[in-house]
């Protein structure tokens, strides 16, 4: 009740004030000290209402140039921990909490993550990709959908390592539902060979023992022509392979020749443009749903799964692939979020 009549008050200052009427006689009719009235008229003059605005609440205990230091840092240096940032403020003499300075860097947009794992890039890496991003930028789309992309992967019987979650009460955390079983080395894995085109998946060819430029060689003759027909790859159909020196050997080389099959020039380090790589990653998730069993049954439901793949998952990846250029250029030649 003495909240509303307070601001009942205030609303009649101000009414008064409008009217014509001076401080003190406002003082004296209301009862109300003539500091108090000057204080809410400017108030309402100001910010046009006599409420109380809401208060900004304690001092920051980080100065505002003690943030702009130690953001400075993490910005120059991403794997500075919050107990060296602790340490810095403390030689400057301001003491605070690891959660003082983690809240300083949230407000900044800076939050702890954990880093994505790229491979190596040396500065020619780095110059080639960019190179061919540029050089690929203003290709049309029917020039991507006429590549026939390929690669090798590993796939290990127990090695998804998508995060999951589990909903549990305390206290069942080893409950065997509430678990993911593992197994030393991963349990076993296969290695396997694949194509693909915007048309859909190619043929899906699990590797024995270790790939060698000769067996690399078999691959592609038991593999890489029928895939072509099989997804009717038009006439100039280009085929994706890396530079891996199974790739590159004379052998190779002159085996591809032979039969007249057209290679895209592909630089060193070149993972994120490669779209099969968004598919391997798809494959071991399904492949991990499936849950199988053993070597033998992993490698059957390897091409299962493959062969499931449809071709509008297919066109999906190459259609944007200006994208992936693009945003190689922006980040210089480095790794991308593909």
């Amino acid at each position: 009740m003495m909240g509303k009549s307070k601001e009942l008050s205030k609303d009649l200052i101000v009414a008064k004030h409008t009217e014509g009427i001076g401080y003190r006689r406002i003082s004296k009719l209301l009862k109300v000290p003539v500091s108090t009235i000057g204080a809410i008229i400017r108030k309402w003059k100001e910010h046009g209402i006599t409420i109380n605005l809401p208060r900004p609440g304690a001092p920051r205990k980080i100065s505002y140039r003690g943030v702009r230091t130690f953001i400075r840092r993490v910005l120059q240096q991403p794997r500075t921990t919050r107990g060296e940032l602790q340490k810095d403020l403390e030689s400057a003499g301001t003491v605070v909490s690891n959660k003082t300075i983690r809240n300083a860097l949230n407000r900044h947009g800076l939050h702890a993550c954990t880093p994505r794992k790229t491979p190596f890039f040396m500065k020619k890496h780095v110059e080639a990709c960019l190179e061919f991003a540029t050089q690929h930028l203003d290709k049309p789309i029917t020039f991507w959908e006429k590549i026939l992309w390929s690669d090798e992967t590993k796939i290990e019987l127990f090695g998804c390592h998508k995060t999951q979650h589990v909903w549990r009460k305390n206290g069942t955390a080893h409950h065997p539902q509430n678990t993911i079983p593992t197994v030393k080395f991963g349990g076993g894995s296969i290695m396997a060979w694949g194509c693909f085109s915007a048309c859909g998946t190619g043929r899906l060819h699990i590797i024995e023992g270790i790939l060698t430029g000769e067996k690399y060689r078999d691959i592609l003759d038991q593999n890489l022509l029928s895939s072509a027909r099989l997804l009717k790859m038009k006439r100039g159909w280009i085929f994706q392979q890396d530079n891996d020196p199974k790739h590159t050997a004379k052998g190779t080389l002159n085996w591809l020749k032979k039969r007249k099959i057209k290679l895209l020039e592909w630089p060193s380090q070149l993972p994120d443009l490669n779209p099969i790589e968004n598919l391997w990653k798809e494959l071991k998730i399904r492949v991990h749903r499936r849950d199988p069993r053993n070597l033998e049954d992993l490698k059957a439901v390897c091409v299962d799964e493959w062969a499931k793949i449809t071709p509008k998952q297919c066109i999906r990846l190459v259609s944007p692939y200006r994208r992936r250029l693009e945003a190689v250029i922006t980040n210089k030649g480095f790794c991308t979020k593909y």
